[in-house]
């Protein structure tokens, strides 16, 4: 048989991702910013068309079909636009050049398809669920425009042609999918087209909060670890009307944003209270929203299975809630819920819409960045800065080995295997350290994070020892569910309890991580407990590490005591004080450099405000 490849892309947006299937089993999918070291990074799709072509050894003349999404307009609309607008937050002055060699831009090809941004969401769900037949939920910030849906909306719906997606619910059996409802967020004045957050929608408005309290629109998940330090009261941010959600105006009293860039100035700011008490209404409001509206699909479909994608299924806490209270027996999330699973869900629309393929995959880990071999670890080593400052050996026990630095109160770098699709650390790019320490959670966010010391961090447990220690019984293999912690328990494990007695659960099955599990085996049968504080392997405002180099860098540039990569284990030399400071010029010139297509990003939209 002649291997058929559908290549997915989110394109021009952020979050700007690719994603490549064969035969209808994904091969290899990566967000750009891993590949740019440029957090949320958006534009022009070449590296990452670059980097699954690559991963797969194939050009890409062997592709059969290109399935691409942007929520801003239709792709091809897009690019008709930027060859003759100069608009370097979608396309810089480097990406321009890109285009000029590349046969996707400005494509006529029957074999390049453009779908809607929802129907896109609901596809990357769905298609790789484990379930036959079941229910699909989708709410985000923003979608397409009513005017660009490729879908079949529900009879009766009459939104306007400018109106934007904001949540949609589907029924699916097989490979066959409809749409249920349609929810719109009509035309928003605005005095800058990107505003979306200003539209009266569910994840519109968690957005608006989010730019409220910590200056940047894609925060959500910090309001989410914010939202338990408020006091429960207020007048509710929004109601469900009449089939759609109701926003009411902000009153005059919302007058405190944040306008500072320092962790320092939020943390002293006279204003906290009134940003924690934000932060507990608007998750209390979208937690109460969304079982209403899964209980109404539940009700509607008779569907027992519901997926979960759009990057409010981001939202942790609520699919806590969801999972106990929508009435569904079982509930599978996307763990790349946000645009960049946009791309996943571009190739699979291709593989079974256009290419009338049958479903054969079941996507059981968000391990689908590409192979790393000895080389590229040789080569993240060979640098004048990174042989000053390091020195490594060979483990012979690896679990044993980086289990006992745990055990001595180390914060390890662990890097394994292929990279996680999605925005969480799974345990092959994260930083690990001993929950049982009380301190701990306070160290990592300070001296190794270097974010805000609200902010929770997750509990890694052996699956069959989850019930030890959180409450009930559904399995959350992409850390997509808190869940609350044992109080006979919260004593043992400290570090990974959150102020209200919650954690953000990671349950880990040998069979879906076979070496991350070990790492846990080994710790338990060390210390006792089978659980690990994991978090993801970047510091604050970087994309998790990607390659090996991406590894060295931040493990000198951070306050990491040892890095894991592979068997080998890594310690900071007796020449790295010395070489401290030079290695961290090396390092800030090279983000200089990477950070170019960013800067200009930015200086021309300061320009053109």
């Amino acid at each position: 048989m002649v291997d058929r490849f559908v290549l997915g892309i989110n394109a021009y947006e952020h979050d700007t991702s690719a994603c490549l299937l064969r035969n209808g089993e994904i091969v290899v999918a990566v967000n750009k910013e891993r590949v740019t070291r440029i957090k949320h990074d958006q534009g022009f799709y070449q590296e990452v068309v670059d980097y699954c072509l690559k991963a797969a050894g194939i050009e890409l003349e062997r592709v059969d079909l290109v399935v691409r999404n942007c929520y801003v307009l239709p792709v091809r609309e897009m690019e008709r636009r930027l060859a003759h607008y100069h608009a370097p937050l979608y396309l810089t002055l480097h990406e321009r050049g890109q285009t000029a060699a590349s046969t996707l831009f400005l494509s006529d090809s029957d074999r390049v398809v453009d779908i809607s941004h929802h129907l896109a969401h609901a596809y990357s769900a769905f298609a790789v669920s484990p379930f036959e037949r079941g229910a699909v939920m989708v709410v985000d910030g923003v979608g397409s425009y009513r005017a660009d849906a490729t879908e079949a909306v529900p009879e009766g719906d009459e939104a306007h042609s400018l109106a934007r997606e904001s949540e949609s619910y589907y029924r699916f059996d097989g490979e066959g999918i409809e749409a249920v409802k349609k929810v719109w967020m009509g035309p928003c004045p605005g005095f800058l087209s990107d505003e979306f957050y200003a539209m009266p929608g569910l994840g519109a408005l968690y957005s608006r909060v989010s730019t409220y309290i910590f200056t940047d629109w894609n925060k959500c998940g910090e309001v989410m670890g914010l939202a338990p330090y408020g006091r429960p009261g207020g007048e509710p941010l929004a109601r469900l009307e009449d089939g759609g959600i109701s926003v009411p105006d902000w009153t005059a009293d919302r007058r405190h944003p944040f306008l500072a860039l320092s962790d320092r100035a939020w943390e002293a700011s006279p204003h906290r209270r009134e940003w924690e008490d934000l932060a507990w209404r608007v998750q209390e409001d979208t937690e109460r929203i969304l079982v209403a509206r899964a209980r109404w699909l539940r009700e509607t479909t008779g569907e027992t299975n519901l997926c979960l994608a759009g990057g409010v299924a981001l939202n942790c806490v609520a699919n806590g809630k969801l999972a106990a209270e929508s009435g569904f027996q079982n509930i599978w999330i996307q763990p790349a819920a946000g645009d960049d699973g946009i791309a996943l869900g571009c190739a699979l629309y291709g593989h079974l819409e256009a290419q009338q393929g049958r479903r054969t995959f079941v996507m059981e880990n968000a391990c689908l960045g590409r192979e790393y071999d000895r080389f590229d670890v040789d080569e993240a080593f060979r640098p004048w800065w990174a042989k000053a400052a390091t020195r490594r050996h060979r483990a012979e026990n690896v679990f044993r080995e980086t289990a006992q630095l745990l055990a001595d109160g180390c914060v390890v770098g662990w890097f394994q295997g292929r990279s996680e699709f999605g925005p969480r650390a799974l345990g092959n790019r994260s930083i690990l350290a001993d929950p049982r320490d009380p301190g701990m959670k306070d160290r990592v966010n300070a001296r190794v994070k270097h974010r805000q010391g609200f902010r929770p961090f997750a509990p890694a447990v052996l699956a069959e020892k989850a019930h030890e220690y959180f409450e009930g019984e559904e399995e959350s293999p992409f850390m997509l569910l808190v869940k609350a912690v044992r109080p006979e328990v919260r004593d043992k494990v400290p570090a990974i309890v959150h102020v209200d007695g919650t954690a953000r659960v990671q349950t880990v099955r040998e069979k879906d991580n076979p070496f991350f599990y070990g790492l846990l085996r080994a710790f338990e049968d060390r210390t006792g407990v089978p659980v690990l504080l994991n978090t993801s392997f970047n510091v604050r405002g970087d994309p998790i590490v990607e390659a090996p180099m991406d590894a060295v860098e931040c493990f000198l540039f951070t306050a990491l005591d040892a890095l894991v990569m592979y068997d080998w284990v890594v310690r900071k030399g007796p020449l790295y004080r010395v070489f401290k400071q030079a290695v961290r010029f090396a390092l800030e010139a090279r983000r200089n450099l990477r950070s170019e297509a960013l800067m200009e990003r930015f200086a021309r939209r300061a320009l053109d405000a």
